[in-house]
């Protein structure tokens, strides 16, 4: 007994350190969604049981009737031709009911997941983020939900039905002549096997699909995404070349599924006739000894197809489960990635009402940071300030860590040591009150990367993007500042023209000036700027910056620049050299202006 006992632990114990311990943990994750349609999916259970009560109330109706007809029962042929045909209506309008809450059902889970998967990503770590393609990151977010939504249903309730379905089925047989229902259960022993055999293989094909539906979506993604810089090197040709290697592929592993799925088919197939020719042979036996009249043959000969039905039905939850779980493990992966912490949104936000009028500075006390991936550290012991009515440029070269210091601002990346914290106006020695930087006080910047970051829709819609009750004069005054009225009120529709995909109709200059107004409009104390004067014209650029220096409102704006020739105009100009941020002087400021 003892080594029974051992030999039982010992396959326990492996099963709950793998595979069926994940699919456990991940059914669990999909229930969750599944729990708030639960009276939705009570009813649609009840509905297949009573439809399937429908179907046997057919099958004995159907039985009298034929009966009647060749004699062996007597009764009225008109009254249970009546019967036939309101059961079959009723069968109808549940199977529509049926489908149409199976529908309502998938798309409230479908939406519901998507929108949490959405919200989730929106707010999980920046860093972590990136490890993923956007195509792969749209894959799972649009495949895998849709593939868990559809088959919610086929998880619990459909299992519940089709288990009903066989039992009741079976118990009519058993009493009818018990005889039948050995051919009704021929299949199930080649039914188990199969799917135990095809279990690990059809998780390997479930992940290599989804991975090859990851691969084509970020290849097309990026495709159409640089159909310009394509066209440019000429690369046409081997983008097509590429597509179609891809597609290969894809050729090649659904050709295999689909060879899988024939052999399969065959054999499930095979089976299906091997108890269907031998219920009917059976079935004629039964009639020609007269054990049982032509009505029960039909109606066995009904039900042993509902029933065979009903156990490939209950069986096939293991490749269903398998799809099911292998999406859950891939959106599971995605939102089990750190978070941002957004526990100070309140403290922030009072913040920022208190000192929106007077300004806020920031400042970065021995910052030390190192990408995830690197190596080495990108900044050591590093100081930065900058104050309120104030430009506070950055410059050095490219790689450097001007960018990735706006990110530290923005909280997108966490410190590795040292202190980023706000104060009130722009005495900080002074101020007696302080705001850690973490997620919860991006509210307080406004921010304009590098390249083209406009949404697709008009220039107005872009603008309240940010300030949903920005009037028409707001947007106006916020275009004039950042030097695009000009051009924008030459055009037909004025604040109400059309922006399209990645800023398309208007040159890079243009709608760099446009996102500048954006971020303008917003009246955020801290506006940050990484290269997003870089497609204007020198005088433009200075223009601009002197209008954001003649604006009231009390801002904070930092500047990160390749081009040297407006750094006379800021307040303070940092160089990153040797990882760190050192504040320049007037006579080295010249000397980059000169060597320019």
């Amino acid at each position: 007994m003892s080594k029974i006992r051992e030999r039982v632990q010992f396959y326990i114990g492996r099963i709950k350190a793998g595979r069926l311990k994940s699919m456990w943990l991940q059914l669990k994750w999909i229930s969750g969604y599944g729990r708030k349609y639960l009276w939705h999916m009570l009813f649609y259970t009840l509905l297949g049981m009573g439809n399937t009560v429908v179907s046997l109330a057919i099958g004995f109706v159907s039985k009298d009737l034929v009966d009647i007809i060749t004699g062996h029962q007597t009764g009225e042929v008109l009254k249970y031709f009546i019967m036939m045909v309101v059961y079959n209506v009723v069968s109808m309008s549940l199977n529509q009911l049926i489908g149409y809450l199976s529908n309502y059902i998938s798309m409230k889970v479908d939406s519901e997941i998507k929108s949490d998967i959405f919200s989730k990503i929106l707010v999980t770590d920046w860093e972590s983020l990136t490890n993923y393609h956007t195509g792969d990151l749209l894959t799972r977010w649009s495949s895998d939900a849709s593939n868990i939504s559809s088959g919610v249903l086929n998880f619990i309730p459909n299992t519940v039905v089709n288990i009903f379905r066989l039992i009741s089925a079976f118990a009519v047989i058993i009493y009818y002549d018990p005889s039948f229902a050995i051919f009704a259960f021929l299949g199930i022993p080649v039914s188990l096997l199969l799917s135990r055999t095809l279990m690990n293989r059809m998780i390997r094909n479930n992940e290599r699909s989804a991975a090859m539906s990851a691969k084509m979506s970020g290849f097309n993604q990026e495709a159409f995404s640089n159909v310009q810089t394509i066209k440019a090197f000429d690369l046409i040709k081997l983008y097509v070349a590429r597509l179609k290697q891809i597609q290969k592929e894809y050729i090649s592993m659904r050709l295999e599924f689909q060879r899988m799925a024939i052999w399969t088919s065959i054999l499930f197939s095979t089976v299906g006739m091997l108890v269907s020719y031998s219920s009917y042979g059976w079935g004629i036996y039964r009639v020609w000894s007269g054990a049982i009249s032509y009505g029960t043959m039909t109606m066995f000969l009904t039900l042993t197809a509902s029933l065979t039905a009903a156990v490939n039905n209950v069986t096939s939850i293991v490749p269903s489960v398998i799809s099911l779980t292998t999406s859950a493990g891939r959106l599971m992966d995605i939102v089990e990635m750190p978070r941002e912490d957004y526990s100070n949104e309140e403290e922030a936000s009072q913040f920022m009402e208190k000192y929106r009028n007077t300004g806020i500075s920031v400042k970065i006390d021995n910052m030390v940071y190192k990408y995830k991936s690197g190596v080495e550290n990108v900044f050591e012991n590093a100081d930065f300030e900058a104050n309120p009515h104030k430009i506070v440029a950055i410059v050095g070269p490219s790689g450097e860590g001007k960018t990735t210091l706006l990110r530290i601002l923005l909280s997108l990346v966490n410190l590795g040591g040292g202190e980023a914290v706000l104060f009130p106006g722009s005495d900080i020695g002074k101020a007696v009150e302080k705001l850690k930087m973490d997620p919860s006080s991006r509210k307080m910047f406004s921010y304009v990367p590098q390249g083209n970051s406009l949404f697709s829709g008009t220039i107005a819609e872009n603008m309240r993007s940010v300030k949903p009750d920005a009037t028409d004069d707001e947007i106006i005054e916020a275009l004039k500042i950042s030097c695009a009225w000009d051009f924008v009120n030459k055009m037909p529709d004025g604040i109400n023209s059309l922006v399209k995909e990645r800023g398309g109709g208007f040159s890079e200059g243009q709608a760099q000036r446009i996102a500048i107004a954006r971020s303008i409009i917003r009246k955020s104390p801290i506006l940050l700027l990484d290269e997003a004067t870089s497609a204007l014209d020198v005088e433009t650029e200075r223009e601009l910056l002197r209008n954001i220096m003649k604006d009231e409102y009390p801002r904070t704006c930092i500047v990160t620049t390749h081009r040297p020739t407006v750094l006379s105009m800021c307040d303070k100009v940092y160089g990153i050299r040797e990882k760190k941020c050192v504040e320049l002087t007037e006579a080295e400021i010249k000397k980059i202006i000169e060597n320019f």
